[in-house]
């Protein structure tokens, strides 16, 4: 498992990067003097790029020794980040978030792919969900820490620690990790013929409109609970989601297996979700339980991928990892979808509770597409 835990270290930094973005606008949008939706566009265009680099690069690489590629991802990933640090403008700045995207989603299925070949069969399920659950950990410790230097110092130290963290885990897979043949992650044709299967379709935008209303309003947490508020300390809300992605991310492989309905888990998670983000105004200026949404909305929202992969091997077994990956691209689509939209709804002005509203409707749009899957021919 040592082989395992050194590409769990490495979706760590993807996990603390792809999130703590979000808590340092306050204070990207004082160094570049821009507005708030304006720095949102950093989580964007990561997330965008993050998206699209998969399947954009997957033919060009086929063939090529993974190891390399890791490594080469993961540096890709980590000068941008020092880019980032540096950078003179915000023009810069965004070019330099969109490298790192591209260093991340080569990495991430990458690393996804490859745990498994360091394991026993019986042993796999474990090896994704420590590969998986090293993204979900850089989230639960790295974010809230990332702020916390942030907020005592510079936004920028937090990403100088992002680029420790990064040539640390160069260095060890450099020196660690032994070559291996894997799979490569699948084409652009690939990943487009699973639009031929209408089953396939709808699931993915299920996905794609649940990380639309996620990703949409965990963006702008700042000026939101500052309105609501009137402080825009995200560290505890941050550590409730965090931890609660944590939660949601172990347990649901047990679900599963436990009840054997994934569509069903998909339901009320969605269901879940949406109750979590309207009682966020309602419950936010109650002791304690201000945080119970939080954790119930970073749960939900980490838990909802299992299920959805599980439901997407079971209309393509024959083409499972083509239909997964395609999932986990439209899920960061989404996001940056989200993230875009989140700016253009601060931009006008018309409060920061309306992205409380946005990702409501979004969430609505899932449900109603799920509760069409479930009917007939589209249930599992």
């Amino acid at each position: 498992m040592k082989n395992v835990l050194l590409l769990s270290f490495g979706m760590f930094a993807l996990g603390f990067d792809a999130y703590v973005i979000a808590g340092l606008l306050p204070g990207i949008s004082d160094t570049y003097q821009k507005s708030t939706s304006q720095v949102g566009q950093a989580v964007s265009i990561f997330t965008l790029f993050y998206a699209i680099s998969a399947p954009l690069f997957s033919s060009l690489l086929a063939g090529k020794p993974i190891k390399k590629i890791l490594i080469w991802s993961m540096l890709i990933f980590t000068i941008a980040n020092s880019i980032t640090a540096l950078a003179p403008s915000f023009s810069i700045l965004l070019l330099s978030r969109a490298i790192a995207g591209i260093g991340a989603g080569l990495f991430s299925p990458l690393a996804v792919a490859a745990s498994s070949k360091f394991v026993s069969s019986d042993k796999r399920g474990r090896a994704l969900g420590l590969t998986i659950g090293g993204m979900s950990m850089g989230t639960v410790l790295g974010v809230p820490l990332g702020i916390y230097i942030s907020n005592l110092f510079d936004w920028k130290l937090t990403l100088w620690l992002l680029v420790i963290i990064g040539v640390t885990s160069v260095l060890c897979m450099y020196i660690f990790l032994p070559n291996f043949p894997t799979t490569p992650p699948p084409t652009v044709n690939e990943r487009l013929k699973m639009f031929l299967d209408k089953r396939v379709t709808i699931t993915v935008c299920i996905t794609f409109f649940a990380s639309v209303a996620s990703l949409g309003l965990y963006t702008y947490l700042s000026p939101l609970l500052e309105e609501m508020t009137s402080s825009s300390n995200l560290t505890m809300y941050l550590w409730a989601w965090g931890f609660g992605g944590l939660f949601g991310s172990l347990m649901i492989g047990y679900l599963i297996d436990y009840f054997g309905k994934p569509k069903t888990l998909v339901t009320i998670i969605l269901f879940t979700l949406i109750l979590s983000i309207i009682c966020i105004p309602l419950m936010i200026n109650l002791p304690m339980l201000k945080y119970l949404p939080f954790f119930i909305w970073g749960a939900m929202g980490w838990a909802c991928q299992a299920p959805q992969q599980h439901i997407l091997l079971s209309y393509q077994p024959k083409n499972g990892s083509s239909a997964v990956a395609l999932n986990s691209s439209i899920n960061y689509l989404g996001s940056a979808i989200g993230a875009s939209l989140g700016g253009i709804v601060l931009s006008l002005q018309i409060g920061t509770i309306t992205l409380i509203y946005f990702a409501v409707f979004s969430m609505l749009f899932a449900i109603c597409l799920q509760f069409y899957s479930s009917k007939g021919k589209f249930s599992v």
